[in-house]
């Protein structure tokens, strides 16, 4: 039975499809040539803060419709990229995801990533903003101090974004 149980396994193994590790998603959005408000946003932050990874804006563009991507952020070469089932929910859902990454062992070295819903100057919920903190080791200590940082910066940000289109216009 057990090898029979093997066999069968081995089998299984051997006609599983195997993901290619270099596979990237097809853009579902080009940024126009100049440098966008939200790029301006997305770069101030990153200088300003050197305990982030990353900081990431996603939303739907002016005149497309369902078309989750992320418009600006810290990783040019992700710009366009569709939007991940978590992060549509962020964004229709106005949910907040902490996510401490402990087990993820593609990411290079630990980091603690906060989704939250971006909002504009009137406090209304716009699209998402990630967050991507760097954290020496992969733990659950600095789950509060974390998010409450995302929160401030967040916030911070808000009150420079007078609407969700001045986001898309030219950077200043």
């Amino acid at each position: 039975m057990h090898r029979r149980l093997a066999c069968l396994t081995a089998a299984a193994l051997t006609l599983a499809p195997v993901a290619d590790a270099q596979t990237v998603p097809a853009k579902n959005w080009t940024a126009p040539a100049g440098r966008i408000y939200a790029q301006q946003l997305s770069d101030e932050t990153m200088k300003a803060h050197a305990e982030l990874l990353s900081v990431t804006f996603h939303g739907v563009p002016p005149g497309m419709s369902d078309t989750y991507t992320m418009f600006a952020g810290s990783y040019a070469d992700r710009i366009g990229n569709p939007d991940d089932p978590d992060d549509i929910d962020v964004s229709k859902k106005g949910i907040t995801i902490v996510d401490p990454r402990w087990h993820r062992t593609k990411d290079a070295s630990p980091k603690f990533v906060v989704l939250m819903p971006l909002r504009d100057r009137s406090g209304a919920n716009i699209g998402l903003i990630v967050y991507a903190f760097k954290v020496p080791v992969a733990s659950n200590q600095y789950e509060r101090s974390l998010y409450l940082k995302a929160l401030d910066l967040r916030d911070a940000l808000a009150k420079r974004i007078p609407s969700y289109a001045a986001l898309f216009a030219s950077a200043k």
